[in-house]
């Protein structure tokens, strides 16, 4: 495993001059954990150390690329890929409410490939509940790896699963139009137009519609994401402090 200064130096090499990079939405932070070798007495997550911090897309492909891949891991040793500013701990502030989306693999390979298509959908800002999640940790383990999906808060069912949001449009918003079950009817407009729907006498103004728009949860979206058929669970970190055999609460 490489230390933070080489991950640095690597990073710093291959990445193009500042011009020509691009920009993510947030800082993402990589740390490294090995617990193969804990030493006598220690805390958990005392051994964990911070690796790099990136906002760019070139900079997340050059570590990953070269660092960052599970499949490179020693038994027993955790990757984070977490936002900048939280800590992968269950005491950090943002974690210490929250819990955690889990899946497993007996393959090395398919680590690799949820990990990495886990990491761009978190840095490619996909999951609707995007303020809700706080990263993402690879564990290479003898008998089964596992991936799991960090959330702020578990108690938020909302959040974790499928829910409905209701917009009304203000007057000045500039929106795209779908006519359910007309085929091919569908344009930008203002707010302000007036809507003759096919078939239809009368008119409607965007103006009096409130749309309902269904929000997919985390869970779901991450089970999306990864391609998995089998269900895939969700504890709470305050469960697991309690009892580290715990029962799920959650599955999608």
């Amino acid at each position: 495993m490489a230390t933070s200064e080489e991950a640095s130096a690597t990073a710093a090499a291959e990445v193009p001059p500042q011009s020509q990079l691009h920009k993510l939405e947030r800082k993402w932070t990589f740390w490294f954990d090995n617990i193969s070798k804990p030493k006598q007495g220690a805390a958990w997550g005392s051994s964990m150390r911070k690796v790099y911090t990136f906002d760019t897309v070139e900079e997340f492909w050059c570590l990953y690329e070269q660092i960052f891949k599970p499949s490179r891991l020693p038994m027993n040793a955790d990757f984070h890929l977490f936002k900048t500013g939280i800590e992968p701990k269950w005491e950090d502030p943002e974690c210490a409410n929250g819990g955690k989306w889990s899946v497993t693999s007996n393959r090395k390979a398919n680590l690799d490939t949820m990990w990495l298509e886990t990491m761009m959908a978190l840095i490619g800002e996909q999951f609707d509940e995007v303020d809700e999640i706080c990263g993402v940790v690879a564990s290479v383990r003898q008998r089964q790896d596992k991936l799991a999906l960090w959330t702020k808060t578990a108690a938020n069912e909302a959040a974790q699963f499928s829910t409905l949001k209701y917009h009304k449009f203000d007057l000045d918003e500039f929106v795209y139009v779908e006519i359910v079950g007309v085929r091919g009817v569908r344009f930008w407009c203002s707010v302000g137009t007036v809507l003759v729907p096919p078939g239809n006498g009368g008119s409607l103004h965007l103006k009096d519609f409130i749309i309902i728009c269904r929000v997919m949860g985390i869970g779901k979206k991450w089970k999306e994401i990864l391609d998995v058929t089998d269900r895939i669970t969700y504890s709470f970190h305050d469960d697991s402090r309690r009892d580290r055999s715990v029962k799920s609460r959650y599955s999608v």
